[in-house]
């Protein structure tokens, strides 16, 4: 279900701007205004966020504020507000907190009530509960309303802080400022991320009592937490009374919700129902790309190849695909087992394909499923392709090779692929300690100790093992004795290595594990 929460974390942010994020990777709430659907007022200040947005997001932005106004160029307080909200949408909070201090400070900008609460929200995503509850009692009690207690009650929602919130919560309800349902949304949420699914019923009665109404927050926020759980007839009940709510108007999202409920619970023909519902209404959707690819993704999890086919050619129809598609297309038909399919969608990115933008996720699907199915033949075929069409091989490409060549024996293979891994590998890849080990083993045994004593090398320059572990591991090769993975991680730091499944299991893993859906 990697796939699909990532599609449902896409989807929901089409509603919310920013918010705590549940267990399943979806956004649910927000605090945030909405972004303009013009965006800029006009080409002046597109250019001053053309100037900006390239910037990496630790580069401070102040200088260039600064320089525009050195100018003689103007900016108004709604322009930086909407700039703000941009950088917020890419989650570049530390330079939206500067221009929200630089809007204050240099420009001198009176803060409104919102500008209090979406403050609060950055100074809690860039530094921390602490600071953001120093910010909170230094706002004047005249502005501190509904949307900046919920702010707040976000803040710890996000860490997860449930005593924090509950007392927040208490606050705004002793203040008489909880009689809408976003404080109550924001908890709700807290409960979800939590697992504390008898508050959120709590809750949602305390709601119903108070007559305050739910909204598509709230069922949304429920609804997944049935889902979750695999409780269809917790989905069930959610839906029948989003249904039966005159004010609620239902999207493809939600019956997309149910029917990944309905698929962890093991009943393909209620999820495939749900999905016929969802596609019915992918009028609805903001982001139709999402839409699809999420889609595309949830018939494959039934088995519903030519679903599947018949969504693809109408996502084809509808508009232009991006590599986004592609992924969602090429996985979603190696989880069907159809690696011959998946070929052609390849073939056909790759004609379309800039040699400038080659994106090598694509290719290391195939490639990854290729190797688990022991077809390494084709495997090499298509790294030789990607050399050919301007891409490169990056470190999962060399580790599906690597792997595929050791649980096939094919041992003198997978020592020049694990070389080629550890060379490009960057400081937040783990390597495989069985795969190490094994490739030592084979050298030690051959008495190929010069090439033993490369990989040591490699292993220390890329800080795999420590400058003693690597001492330590040369003398065990130079004395011909075997490298065991225990050895690699007495000598090693262990956040650089990962666990791998017994070789029988690797042999036989089919491509919808987790595998096929790595990059």
């Amino acid at each position: 279900m990697k796939k699909l929460s990532h599609h449902f974390s896409a989807a929901w942010k089409m509603y919310a701007r920013f918010g705590a994020r549940n267990v399943s990777g979806v956004s649910l709430y927000s605090t945030a205004a909405p972004r303009p659907q013009g965006k800029f007022r006009d080409a002046s200040i597109r250019r001053l966020f053309r100037r900006i947005s390239p910037e990496l997001p630790s580069i401070s932005i102040v200088p260039i504020l600064d320089q525009w106004i050195g100018e003689g160029e103007t900016v108004n307080k709604s322009d930086l507000v909407t700039i703000i909200n941009e950088l917020r949408h890419y989650k570049r909070y530390k330079q939206a907190l500067e221009i929200s201090m630089w809007m204050t400070d240099k420009r001198f900008y009176p803060l409104t009530r919102l500008d209090f609460a979406n403050r609060l929200d950055l100074i809690a995503k860039v530094l921390g509960t602490e600071q953001a509850e120093n910010y909170f009692n230094n706002i004047p009690s005249g502005f501190r309303v509904a949307e900046v207690y919920i702010a707040l009650l976000n803040c710890y929602g996000y860490n997860k802080q449930v005593e924090k919130a509950e007392a927040v919560m208490q606050q705004m309800k002793d203040m008489g400022l909880s009689r809408t349902p976003s404080a109550y949304n924001a908890l709700l949420n807290l409960y979800y991320q939590s697992w504390n699914h008898e508050k959120m019923d709590f809750l949602m009665r305390e709601m119903d009592e108070k007559g305050i109404r739910l909204n598509k927050f709230t069922y949304g926020i429920r609804l997944s937490a049935y889902a979750a759980e695999s409780d269809v007839e917790g989905i069930n009940k959610v839906l029948a009374r989003m249904e039966s709510d005159p004010e609620i108007v239902l999207d493809w999202l939600v019956y997309s919700v149910a029917a990944n409920g309905f698929t962890k619970a093991g009943l393909a023909d209620e999820a495939l129902a749900a999905l016929k519902k969802s596609e019915a209404l992918l009028s609805s959707a903001k982001k139709w790309s999402t839409a699809f690819e999420c889609l595309l993704t949830q018939y494959a999890a039934i088995g519903k190849k030519q679903e599947v086919l018949r969504l693809w050619e109408l996502y084809k129809m509808k508009q232009q695909v991006y590599n986004g598609g592609y992924i969602s297309i090429i996985t979603s038909l190696l989880k069907l087992g159809d690696i011959e399919s998946a070929e052609k969608i390849f073939e056909e990115w790759g004609s379309r394909q800039s040699k400038s933008k080659y994106d090598i996720r694509i290719p290391n699907f195939l490639i990854g499923a290729c190797c688990r199915k022991g077809l390494l033949e084709k495997a090499e075929a298509l790294v030789a392709q990607v050399k050919v069409e301007g891409g490169k091989p990056n470190v999962k490409t060399w580790s599906h090779l690597t792997t595929g060549y050791c649980v096939r024996k094919q041992t003198h293979k997978a020592v020049e692929s694990i070389k080629e891994e550890i060379s490009v590998a960057e400081p937040w890849w783990k390597l495989s300690k069985d795969n190490v080990a094994v490739c030592l083993d084979y050298l030690i045994g051959k008495g190929d100790v010069e090439q033993a004593e490369e990989i040591i090398r490699l292993l220390k320059d890329k800080d795999f093992v420590s400058m003693d572990g690597h001492e330590r591991l040369l003398n065990k090769i130079k004395e011909k004795e075997s490298i065991s993975q225990e050895m690699l991680y007495m000598n090693g730091y262990d956040h650089r290595w990962k666990e791998r499944k017994s070789r029988s299991l690797e042999a036989n893993e089919d491509s919808s594990s987790e595998a096929g859906f790595s990059e």
